[in-house]
């Protein structure tokens, strides 16, 4: 890694990393159909389905495979900006909802919408855009005082009091038994649901890209004599970096984050063409463009202000036992299902039974 580092820089090893990773996220997240939206539709509806079958078997794989690395010796983040740095337990508990309210109006989170640009589908490509927008001036421009005063409601510092494990009192090893039972648990359950063993594999493999992206930047931040933020896979936060580097630099600056969205979205992509289910998608009379620009608007502050989105905070957070994070995650199941709910019964506004995306 050193030599690596020497000759090309930890930009390029980063961007590199990043876009390898997120191709395969991407064409697991394409096949599996992992959607954090359609698995809380079927829990509103009192429905154990493939659909919650298939986000619990990524979930749990991602939680396995980093605790066993940190079991092993091969990561330690206690570093990790989701452990260490200050919290905001009022942030994750206003801003998951938010992000699960939206995310329903939206008809999928930001990695959903991502994965379902790169098959031809404009409404995810435009909400992707407002989202990413959104998401930027939460976190630098005009909306970004709002999001600070209500992450300063309540705060928690950094270290053990944002380490759930300690408030549980279990060990890493623990953790890693307890989530390798939910694995298979988890994959039986996919099974019995009736998901093709590809599909299962496929979620696994969304999981595992979780640990991959802690790993990869870990290594790269153990090597380096630069400061290397040590992260994983999240989309809210690279996706405005990303389309801000686009606007105003002649060129991209490389980086983990930056290699993230080129790779998911080509990933996605072989994985929709090759399956020939890539095709245009429009806005339709029944499907109101306005529900979907509302939504992209709540999920991009509601990320910001949880500290990620349904991957960054849900997946990747929750991997390591962030505190704000689980909270977060649980905040975003929240908020869907109650949407989801105040819609089916017709006090939205009018708004449509969304239907689980496929």
């Amino acid at each position: 890694m050193e030599n690596l580092i020497d000759s090309f820089g930890e930009g390029r090893i980063l961007f590199g990393f990043a876009v390898l990773i997120g191709m395969v996220f991407g064409a697991a997240a394409q096949h599996s159909r992992f959607c954090l939206r359609a698995a809380t539709i079927e829990f509103s509806h009192n429905i154990w389905g493939p659909r919650i079958a298939i986000w619990f078997v990524a979930f749990s794989a991602a939680v396995l495979t980093v605790q066993l690395a940190i079991v092993l010796g091969h990561l330690d983040l206690s570093d990790a900006r989701q452990i260490a740095a200050q919290g905001s337990l009022s942030g994750a508990i206003l801003g998951g909802a938010l992000f699960g309210s939206g995310m329903i109006l939206a008809r999928g989170c930001a990695s959903r919408l991502l994965v379902l640009s790169a098959t031809g589908n404009l409404r995810a490509i435009v909400t992707g855009l407002v989202l990413t927008l959104t998401a930027q001036a939460s976190l630098r421009g005009v909306l970004s005082p709002l999001r600070e005063s209500l992450s300063a409601i309540w705060t928690v510092e950094g270290g053990p009091s944002r380490d759930l494990l300690v408030y549980i009192g279990i060990s890493p090893l623990s953790a890693a038994v307890i989530a390798g039972v939910c694995v298979l648990l988890a994959i039986a359950f996919a099974a019995y649901r009736g998901k093709e063993k590809s599909r299962i594999f496929a979620a696994v493999l969304v999981g595992a890209a979780i640990s991959a992206g802690w790993m990869a930047t870990y290594s790269v931040a153990q090597n380096s004599f630069e400061v290397v933020p040590v992260s994983s896979i999240t989309f809210t936060g690279p996706s405005a970096d990303t389309l801000m580097g686009f606007v105003n630099e002649r060129q991209l600056p490389l980086s983990f984050g930056s290699g993230l969205v080129p790779g998911v979205f080509l990933g996605a992509f072989l994985m929709a063409w090759l399956s020939k289910e890539a095709k245009i998608q429009r806005f339709e009379p029944q499907m109101p463009m306005e529900r979907y620009l509302l939504g992209g608007v709540m999920m991009g502050f509601g990320s910001m202000l949880a500290g990620g989105c349904a991957v960054g905070a849900g997946m990747s957070g929750g991997a390591i036992f962030a505190l704000t994070a689980w909270l977060a995650l649980l905040s975003m199941w929240v908020g869907a299902v109650l949407t989801q709910r105040i819609s089916e019964a017709g006090l939205g506004g009018g708004i449509a039974r969304p239907r689980a995306q496929s």
